[in-house]
């Protein structure tokens, strides 16, 4: 048995590859399949399923475009009531692919339709686990109350998971394997390990607290405490996912250039992808900036989380030749439907950020309404700025109303990555008013 674990990093998003004999199955795989294509080539295998442990809310799976561009099996759980042409896979079922053997375990918890999908060959076991038990935490049980098939209370899939955690492993052995669909920095968790990406589940009895000797309402009160915040986009990739995402580049190749726009056109939203320092010195009025410069930001999760599944939008890149990865980063959270256009810049003079003097900042704070956009569980922590008035990020294009505009503001995050966005959405929602953006010049205030 031979496995190969994929990441992708902004994400925080696992999927995998198994072979045996010649035949390759794949678990949770995500949007774009090139890389699986190219591994089952390497490896001379020919692709025969896809198992999708549970309908993802935080990616977008390929599993439908697998299917038709190889005649692979998909296999889910009958509870997913999946619109995809499928196999069902649930307690007891079996796949018999080269010398491993899957067999389906029903994990209820993150979602009343969670699969954990066991691999064996000979003495050797492994489980995907999907977003049923992480390395050091199990999945959060608050994203389907309103999304999916099956929609079940917070408190009722927290019941769920405590009972999959006591009964379900109990048969398999400390040396079976784990491998999860998510690690640290994932919002489908809240205790990640960030030194693992996968485990054993000999060391996931000892080191991870779901494991430990509590009862069902200690376990329950811990799983439903400051979970992260739940993005706008969320249930949106449920329902694609239970469906079927359509082809990749079908989906992005229909989307239109256009080249050296100097103006806004109507009153579409206008997502800037390019670097703080960039944006600031131009960008088209009304606009956001969500920053994707590096493979590794969390660009998607910010997109998803400051603009909703229905809004259309412009994205602005620094050259053409940005396009294509932008869209398939978009296309990770199904959001490339909503993208009217692909612009880049003109030289015309366009809108400009104000230039903040952080000297009279310092000498001066009193003189500033302070917006601090970190999350809730940052803030519980201790705040930067004792007078600062907080909104997290994700809420602050609904919330603006709650700050006052009578003196300049200032907006931070943490370490300036968000606040390059926060400032933008209060420079466009606050037009006479004037807003700066602290970035990482936030550190200096830190004790």
């Amino acid at each position: 048995m031979k496995i190969k674990q994929f990441e992708y990093k902004p994400l925080s998003h696992y999927s995998y590859a198994i072979i045996s004999e010649g035949k390759m199955a794949l678990v949770d795989p995500e949007r774009n399949p090139t890389q699986y294509y190219r591994f089952a080539e390497d490896n001379n295998a020919q692709i025969v399923a896809v198992f999708e442990t549970h309908p993802h809310a935080d990616f977008v799976s390929s599993h439908m475009q697998i299917h038709k561009e190889t005649g692979a099996t998909i296999y889910s759980s009958k509870k997913t009531a999946a619109d995809y042409p499928h196999t069902s896979f649930d307690d007891g079922d079996t796949v018999k692919m080269g010398n491993i053997t899957f067999t389906a375990i029903n994990t209820p918890g993150h979602s009343p339709d969670s699969i954990t999908v066991q691999a064996t060959e000979a003495d050797n076991i492994a489980l995907f686990t999907g977003d049923t038990l992480f390395v050091g935490d199990v999945g959060r049980p608050d994203l389907r109350e309103k999304a999916g098939h099956l929609k079940a209370k917070r408190e009722e899939l927290a019941k769920m998971m405590f009972n999959t955690i006591q009964t379900k492993f109990k048969h398999l052995p400390d040396n079976a394997y784990v491998y999860p669909a998510h690690g640290a920095g994932s919002l489908c968790g809240k205790g990640m390990s960030a030194d693992a990406s996968s485990s054993t589940l000999g060391n996931e009895r000892i080191g991870n607290w779901a494991f430990k000797n509590q009862t069902e309402e200690q376990f329950i009160n811990h799983l439903l405490s400051s979970q992260p915040f739940i993005p706008h986009y969320f249930g949106y990739n449920v329902a694609i996912n239970k469906e079927g995402a359509k082809n990749l580049s079908e989906s992005i190749g229909v989307i239109p250039l256009q080249l050296s726009v100097s103006e806004k056109k109507g009153d579409i939203l206008v997502i800037d992808t390019r670097d703080e320092a960039t944006f600031k010195k131009k960008h088209l009025p009304e606009s956001i900036n969500i920053m994707a410069t590096s493979k590794t930001s969390k660009f998607e999760t910010w997109l998803g989380s400051i603009v909703k599944p229905e809004e259309e939008f412009y994205v602005v890149v620094n050259s053409v030749e940005e396009a294509n990865t932008l869209l398939n980063r978009i296309a990770k959270i199904g959001y490339e439907k909503q993208v009217k256009a692909v612009v880049t810049l003109s030289n015309d003079d366009l809108k400009k950020s104000s230039e903040f003097n952080i000297s009279d900042f310092k000498n001066n704070k009193e003189a500033f309404t302070i917006v601090d956009i970190r999350n809730e569980s940052e803030v519980e922590e201790g705040k930067i700025f004792e007078s600062a008035l907080t909104i997290p990020l994700h809420q602050l294009r609904e919330r603006v109303s709650e700050i006052p505009t009578e003196k300049p503001i200032v907006v931070h995050c943490a370490g300036g990555y968000r606040s390059a966005a926060g400032s933008s959405i209060l420079e466009t929602e606050l037009k006479n008013t004037t807003v700066f953006d602290l970035s990482d010049a936030v550190t200096e205030f830190k004790n």
